[in-house]
Formats: structure tokens, sequence, C-alpha cells
């Protein structure tokens, strides 16, 4: 594109340059020729006042030797005989240079003329004399006279011509690669994400047009970008949850007593736990946000958590460990999907039964204020030795056999409602989570709010 606008701007320049430049150059010529013999037909005009007068060599003589081109041997006066006065000569001043012929021809015509001759050219301007007869006046004109200055004016016309050129063909390049260049940083950074390099950005400069192009690019990159992390958290986040009947079948096959049967059924468990554990950990970290349920989605929080409690509640009968459930006893619109939920309480009950000893007791309370809906986890296990980490996607917190990645299932779902999740120290001795949900729009200015009306502990009551 550069190379070509720069010969089309050249082609416009040289054919404007010869379209003005050739006319230019021939009227210069011409004007050097008419000033030239104009300034001859002013010398031959000079004697003929005196041809007017007399005929007189000796007069006409003196005449001519006071002009320049007369001093200068240039001019000839050509006097024929005066037929009125026998024995009358032709008088001659001068040197001829025209022919006899071209003498006669202008005396006929009575009018001035032209007519080359060696070494330039020769006026012929005639003159009335007082005996009715015509007197020729020759002012010879050199070809050097004619083109004096031609050449010179010709050699600034080319070099204002060569100039104009390369002046248009600078311009047009400079123009090109304002042009070339954003473009070929669209192509690179195309190129570039087309191999995988997903920061590829291009700076939008150049033309409109181009930083249209460079918009659209950009958008696009940061669309393939959010379009992959979407991805890549969809596994990392399905393969979490598979860690929840992962989690029944380990506590199943431990109860499968001895042998080669049950020795094998729980090494595959275990093999099959540690390759869920890699697709988590292999994941890519970077995320989007998770978006708020659209106006009419949302579940009812007590009916969900009725639901899992009651498939949790059989594994903790096994284990020997005490459950209590709270603040269920009536409906709870939340605006959060019924599957995130699920995932939620999944991720939260999953970890206490992995983190925690068999025999360990839990509970789950929930608290509906006016603007959000409180659900605690609580446990009477170890702990949680730093739980600010522990909420960091991808980190454990320091426990063994984890990834981090429930509790940023958590923290997501929490977060998408205007709310945030806590760790603590529950009253039972171990680790209190605490799941924060808003009731109204998202905004990070709610985030972090106590619920009003909060002065008491959640209600303890029923065991599942």
């Amino acid at each position: 594109m550069r190379w070509a606008l720069v010969r089309v701007c050249l082609a416009v320049t040289v054919m404007v340059v010869v379209a003005f430049a050739v006319p230019l150059g021939m009227v210069i010529k011409e004007m050097a020729r008419d000033r030239a013999f104009s300034n001859a037909e002013r010398q031959a005009a000079a004697i003929g006042p005196t041809l007017s007068i007399t005929t007189d060599r000796d007069a006409l003589e003196r005449a001519v030797a006071s002009t320049q081109f007369g001093a200068e041997n240039r001019m000839a006066v050509h006097v024929p005989a005066d037929p009125a006065v026998p024995g009358s000569a032709p008088v001659e001043i001068g040197k001829q240079r025209a022919a006899d012929r071209d003498l006669e021809a202008t005396r006929k015509v009575i009018k001035a003329s032209t007519t080359d001759v060696a070494g330039g050219s020769a006026l012929l301007q005639p003159t009335a004399l007082s005996s009715g007869q015509i007197a020729i006046v020759e002012v010879f004109v050199p070809e050097a006279e004619v083109t004096n200055g031609v050449t010179t004016a010709w050699l600034v016309l080319a070099g204002v011509g060569i100039g104009l050129i390369i002046g248009s063909v600078a311009v047009a390049d400079r123009l090109g690669v304002r042009m070339v260049q954003p473009a070929q940083r669209l192509a690179g950074a195309a190129q570039d994400l087309g191999e995988g390099k997903l920061g590829a950005r291009v700076p939008e400069e150049g033309p409109t047009e181009l930083r249209s192009a460079a918009v659209a690019f950009n958008s696009m990159a940061d669309q393939v970008v959010q379009l992959l992390a979407n991805e890549r958290e969809l596994a990392a986040d399905l393969s979490h949850r598979l860690r929840t009947p992962l989690t029944v079948l380990r506590l199943n096959a431990a109860s499968l007593g001895d042998g080669p049967a049950a020795e094998q059924t729980r090494a595959a468990v275990e093999q099959l736990e540690r390759e869920v554990d890699t697709i988590i950990r292999t994941a890519r970290e970077a995320k989007p946000k998770t978006q708020p349920a659209g106006p009419g989605a949302g579940c009812d929080a007590c009916e969900v958590i009725l639901e899992r409690m009651e498939f949790w509640s059989a594994l903790a009968e096994d284990e020997g460990r005490e459950v209590r459930l709270a603040g269920v006893d009536r409906p709870v619109r939340i605006s959060v999907a019924r599957a995130d939920l699920v995932a939620v309480l999944d991720a939260l009950l999953g970890n206490v039964f992995r983190h925690t000893p068999e025999g360990t007791a839990f509970s789950v309370d929930v608290h509906n204020g006016e603007d959000a809906v409180i659900v605690l986890v609580s446990d009477a296990g170890p702990g949680i030795s730093d739980p600010r980490a522990a909420l960091a996607r991808g980190n454990s917190g320091g426990r063994p056999g984890s990834t981090g990645l429930g509790l940023d299932i958590v923290r997501r779902v929490a977060e998408s409602t205007g709310g945030d999740v806590r760790i603590g120290h529950s009253v039972l001795g171990g680790t209190e989570v605490r799941l924060w949900i808003g009731l109204g729009p998202a905004s990070p200015g709610r985030r972090g709010h106590r619920v009003r009306g909060r002065s008491r502990r959640p209600r303890r009551g029923a065991t599942a």
C-alpha cells in the first residue's frame, strides 16, 4: 500500500509538472525572442527621423554610429537611388547580411519582416523617404541574444519541477507510513493472537478506519480471553463438583473392610481423586465474575439446604458426626441459581468431611435479614490456620489434599449478589464459614455490610 501510494502520487505530480512546465518553457522562449526583436525594432526606429530628413551618406553614417547596434556593427541602411536626380546612386551604410531578394520583398510589402541570416536573424524595417522611395534599415539579431536567459529559466523551471516531484513523493511516503504502520501492527497482533498470545493488543492510531479496526480487534481479543477464561473456569468448577460424589465414594470404600477387592476399590478412588485434583490445579486461574441471576431466576435457599443436608446427614450418621440445622423453617428466596447454591453447599460440607476427623460435629444455621441471608457452616474440627489465604483462589490455607477452589466457588457466588464470605472461629471450637448473600441488586458498595437486626445468634434446633 505504501509504495502503491508513492507511485500514484509520483505519476500525478509528473503529469502536472509536465503539463505546466513544457508550455511555460515555450512561453519563456517566445518571450526572450520577442524581447530581442523588440529591442531591434527600437534601434531601427531611431534612424527613421534622420531618413525622413536627408539621405546624405555622412549624416546617415553619423546617425547609425550614434546607436548601440550601429556602434556594434549590427545595423545597416539601404537607400535606393533617387530617380528624380539623374546620376544618383544607392546609398549602402553598414554590413549587409540579408539577401537582395529579401530587401526587395520588404520594399514591395512595406512591412517589417525578419529573415534568417548566418549567425542569427535580420530585422528589415522599411522607412519612407521624402522622395517617395523606400529605404530599408537592417538590424542584425544574433542567435545568442534570441535565446538569452532561456537556458537559465529552463533550468530553474526544471529544478522547481523536480523539487515538487521529490516533495510529493516524500509526503506520499509519510502518508503511506501513517496508513501502513497501523495496518501492520493490526496484522501482527492478529498473528500473535492466532499463535496463542492472548495479551496482544493494538494501539488505536492512524486514520479513522484503522482506529475503528483497532478498537474492534481489541474488543474481540478481550472477548476471546473472556470466553477462554469462562471455559477453563467451568472445567475447574465442574471438576471440583466431582469431589462431592468422590467423598461419598471414599467414605463408602473405607467401610468395605479388608480384602483385595476392598483395597483395589480404595486405591481406585484415591487415584480418581488425584486425577480430579490435577484437573483443578491445571485449570487457569484467570476467571470472570459470576453474573447475577436474571429477573425471575433464583431458588428457595431453605429448600436447597434441607435437600443437601438430607444427603450429607446419611454420611454423617455413618461417621458418627452430630449434625445441627437451624433457621430453615420458612422459605427464603435468594437470587442465586439452584445449581450454584448446591455447588456452594457441597463445597462447604465436603470440606467438613474431608478435613475434619470422623465424629467431628458440624452445624448449618440460616438467618434471614431485611437485605441479606446469612448461612453459617460451623464445625468442631481443628480450624484453618490462615483464613485470609484460604479465600484466595488455588490456595488451600495449609490444609493437605485441598485445592482451595471450593471456597473460591463460594466466594464468587456470594459476590455475585453483593455479598461476601468470611472465615472465623465457630462456637463449636473449629471453623465457621459465613456466607453473606445479598437480597438486592449486586453493588460493590454493599459488600461487607452486616444484616440489620442481627443481635442474637441463629437458633439451633432439630438434628438432621
